[in-house]
């Protein structure tokens, strides 16, 4: 991986996955390199099933608004991926840092990104930037990267229909 694939990024692709699941396996792993990730991997029966079991696990942190029990659970799901941090250079695409085995499986690699780039976003950005869209009946994923930290709309579409029933419930 390029840059960090840990912290926005891996966050992004997460959300990407829950907002707009992929047909086919074909379509995850075109996400996975449209979002940043140089790696592929050879295709397993199982991957498609296993990847959905992933983003299922990572959308309970998401719904969970308790914040020491959002933290238990992205533990545990730490607990199942990550590994002691380590220097690779695979495939000469260059160092960086891989918190995770060197085991060449799609739904293991997505695990432990998803899970350490979660716990980054979080600890960094804060515990409450990662939520369900505000606009009812919305339910996508809204990862806030924004400076101040106020965002709760998935896109400019959701945020004017919110502000379209407020205005109109004033009326």
């Amino acid at each position: 991986m390029h840059l960090n694939p840990y912290g926005e990024y891996a966050v992004l692709l997460a959300a990407s996955l829950a907002n707009d699941w992929p047909a086919k396996r074909q379509g995850i792993e075109e996400r996975t390199l449209d979002l940043g990730m140089t790696m592929t991997f050879a295709p397993a029966a199982d991957d498609h099933a296993r990847v959905r079991e992933v983003i299922d696990d990572w959308l309970r942190i998401v719904d969970e608004p308790d914040h020491p029990k959002r933290a238990e659970l992205l533990n545990a799901q730490l607990a199942q991926a990550a590994a002691y941090p380590r220097l690779t250079n695979h495939d000469g695409e260059g160092w960086h840092l891989h918190y995770r085995d060197d085991v060449r499986s799609l739904p293991y690699v997505l695990r432990a990104i998803i899970s350490v780039g979660t716990s980054l976003h979080l600890v960094t950005r804060g515990m409450d930037r990662l939520a369900r869209c505000a606009a009812s009946p919305c339910t996508n994923v809204v990862v806030d990267v924004t400076r101040n930290g106020r965002q709760r709309f998935c896109s400019v579409r959701c945020a004017n229909r919110a502000a379209v029933r407020r205005h109109r419930a004033r009326l």
